[in-house]
């Protein structure tokens, strides 16, 4: 089983708030919505491919900050959507040390330990994160994350959140796939090389 990162960024490596304006305003940052101009049906497909993992018996691998990002944005904003239907029914598992149980959005599990728990679930499930950064950089570090699905937009922005950011452990990735979308976004597939 996999766990794997699904991320739109800016050529720069900038991912946070792509989907809104006030998805993430941290850092007075004004630049939400970005990805939106740039979403066509070929990064669509590839996120989807990659999100069937995780509704097919996997789960979502979420950190606090996206877990409440997303109750916020589906269950209240678009509780009619095909998406919310989707994510309500799907395990999601909570990295976190400051939410307590019970969870607030169905079939929600907490992880207090993450690098400790991930390890078991992955027997069983393939496991999805979506945002979340700071749990991507403990479990890269911990050389849990198989893949990374990363759909860069032909954008710089100069500022805001990077993946990648300092203090993120060097790593070594494979070119698994890769192809540009209608709108010149490339659509790649990375696996890090394990000693």
């Amino acid at each position: 089983m996999t766990v794997s990162v699904i991320s739109s960024m800016t050529l720069d490596g900038v991912v946070q708030a792509p989907g809104r304006p006030d998805e993430d305003t941290r850092d007075g940052f004004p630049r939400g919505g970005w990805a939106v101009p740039y979403g066509d049906e070929a990064a669509t497909a590839a996120w989807g491919e990659v999100i069937a993992k995780a509704t097919g018996g996997g789960g979502f691998l979420l950190g606090r900050r996206t877990y409440l990002n997303f109750i916020e944005a589906w269950p209240k904003r678009a509780p009619d959507h095909q998406y919310t239907a989707t994510l309500t029914r799907t395990p999601k598992y909570v990295a976190s040390t400051t939410l307590t149980e019970p969870l607030p959005w169905e079939n929600s599990i907490l992880l207090t330990d993450p690098v400790h728990q991930v390890p078991s679930l992955k027997q069983e499930k393939n496991l999805v994160i979506m945002g979340s950064g700071a749990l991507i950089k403990s479990l890269s570090r911990a050389g849990l994350i198989d893949e990374y699905l990363l759909t860069i937009a032909p954008l710089v922005l100069g500022e805001g959140g990077r993946l990648f950011r300092a203090g993120f452990p060097a790593t070594r990735l494979t070119l698994a796939s890769a192809k540009t979308s209608t709108k010149g976004v490339i659509i790649a597939t990375y696996r890090p090389e394990r000693p």
